[in-house]
């Protein structure tokens, strides 16, 4: 398969997903559709559980995490943070009646999300920490763009249009790095000009010291 080819059947691949799994009306990312219930097939212990519960046709969250990750690596940064949205705890619980239908704490991440009626949209397994770990990264190297490289941090935000900036105060041993990231205009929300109190900064990376001292960071993206 040519190299242009690939980014072409991962399009594909990723607008399938959109189709056949992503249900906003349900707020979910299912892993896959229709459940194995009446089926034959034995697709092992997955069939255990009912219909629409975790692995089974429901959301499994680590799984519609790394679908978010992969469209904004395609480049569609707003579908990303549009389905990030759809997997934000909190968004569970906006009303009464989406507290009700989803029954478990907003303020952690589940490990499922019931996709069959009558339980559509309920969560199942709160406090997961291996989907809030995933969950995390997608925040905070996905999304935000930053990235430890041992003694360095770079910088490759998705930036959404609605967005022109946002901060992050980093902590490096004694160290704090204050990171104002603002949009410069254009398209692709690439890094195109990193600066570390005022000295610009070569290949979009900010080297970390532990001088016990705090640093103003200034990344321009576009």
């Amino acid at each position: 398969m040519s190299g242009a080819a690939k980014p072409a059947r991962a399009q594909l691949a990723m607008a399938s997903v959109d189709q056949r799994l992503v249900r906003r009306d349900a707020q979910l990312i299912q892993l896959f559709a229709p459940p194995f219930d009446t089926s034959a097939l034995q697709p092992g212990y997955i069939k255990g559980y009912a219909p629409g519960v975790r692995e089974n046709g429901g959301q499994y969250t680590h799984g519609a995490i790394w679908a978010v990750m992969a469209f904004a690596q395609l480049g569609e940064t707003e579908r990303a943070w549009e389905l990030f949205s759809l997997l934000n705890p909190i968004q569970h619980a906006t009303n009464l009646p989406d507290v009700n239908r989803y029954k478990i704490e907003p303020y952690v991440v589940a490990a499922d999300v019931y996709g069959v009626a009558p339980h559509t949209g309920r969560g199942g397994w709160s406090w997961y920490t291996g989907s809030a770990g995933w969950m995390y990264r997608l925040i905070v190297e996905t999304l935000l763009g930053l990235r430890l490289e041992v003694d360095k941090l770079r910088l490759n935000p998705c930036l959404p249009r609605a967005w022109e900036s946002f901060k992050i105060h980093y902590r490096h041993r004694d160290t704090f790095y204050h990171i104002t990231v603002q949009r410069a205009g254009g398209e692709g929300a690439k890094p195109v000009h990193v600066t570390v109190d005022g000295q610009a900064q070569p290949a979009a990376t900010i080297q970390l010291v532990n001088d016990r001292r705090e640093h103003a960071v200034a990344v321009l993206v576009h």
